[in-house]
């Protein structure tokens, strides 16, 4: 490591191109520059400054110095600051899973307030589908999961509180051959048509989509809005967040078909371990908390036409 006035000295002799105007920058005789100079040669046995020009200036080893030296100085000043918002209770990076069937556009506010602390602590964002949300805390890819569905599975130290209830409706497309169907609509009657699913994301073998039939043919897509978009389409049915599809509802686009077995509305989670809570944690939980958030989650974005 080099010392700040080390690092002063290189970076003065780089601009200046001179020891005279180096010692004037730095508020020194010339003579302890050039004392210094050949100090710093002296320790790393290397020849770093080049004499012979009219210009002095720096070797191509008296640049690798510097910018090495420069960089090492920056990252020892990042971690001295780490190691501080550590010690202070914040963690040193807080990963947030969110079910993809939420929607990140509503969470950008909150980023942008959880910025305002000027925490220091590096947020990570991703999302997984039905059993690879609560996967990834189990298995130590999430500090904090948001959105998970079906109840809670058996896991050490899990701690929970439920965001809300999402309902459902089975929408068609005006164009699909069940848009003319009597109803109620028998599950019989669904394993002739494609469905539309979002793929589990879960790495285990026990992977699953919901009101899917045995033997059924399925389109799977990469987002919730991908299967709205889809089955108004007319390339598959399923069931669709009621909310998220009001207008296409509302305006013929989707048209919603009453089933023999109704589906559930289904509970979501927000989870995290016990035992890892810091000062980013507890502040994400608080704003979890608050129901107008947990509402506009829930209700999501109402995809339109």
């Amino acid at each position: 490591m080099l010392s700040e006035d080390e690092l002063a000295l290189l970076e003065a002799i780089r601009e200046t191109g001179s020891l005279t105007r180096a010692a004037a920058r730095l508020g020194k005789a010339p003579s302890t520059v050039s004392h210094a100079a050949r100090q710093l040669e002296a320790r790393f046995d290397a020849l770093l400054f080049d004499r012979r020009r009219y210009r002095l200036q720096l070797t191509p080893a008296g640049h690798l110095l510097a910018q090495e030296a420069s960089r090492l100085m920056l990252d020892v000043s990042r971690l001295t600051r780490r190691v501080k918002q550590v010690a202070s209770g914040w963690e040193d990076r807080l990963w947030i899973v969110t079910d993809e069937i939420l929607e990140y556009d509503i969470l950008l506010p909150v980023i942008r307030a959880f910025d305002a602390l000027q925490s220091g602590v590096a947020l990570r964002l991703t999302h997984e589908v039905l059993g690879g949300t609560w996967e990834a805390l189990r298995d130590g890819r999430a500090d904090l999961i948001v959105g998970a569905t079906n109840e809670p599975p058996a896991m050490p130290k899990l701690r929970w509180f439920e965001l809300g209830v999402m309902e459902w409706v089975f929408a068609v497309s005006p164009r699909h051959p069940l848009a003319k169907a009597k109803e109620p609509l028998q599950q019989e009657q669904l394993s002739a048509h494609r469905a539309v699913v979002v793929a589990d994301s879960s790495r285990s073998i026990d992977s699953r989509a919901y009101g899917l039939l045995g033997g059924q043919s399925t389109l799977a897509v990469p987002s919730m809005r991908a299967k709205i978009l889809s089955q108004r389409e007319g390339l598959g049915v399923g069931w669709l967040p009621r909310q998220r599809t009001a207008s296409l509802l509302k305006h013929g686009a989707l048209i919603e078909k009453r089933m023999a077995e109704p589906r559930e509305p289904n509970v979501l989670y927000v989870a995290w371990r016990g035992d890892q809570q810091g000062r980013a944690l507890a502040w994400w939980l608080e704003q979890l908390r608050q129901p107008r958030l947990a509402k506009r989650l829930i209700q999501g974005i109402d995809v339109a036409l």
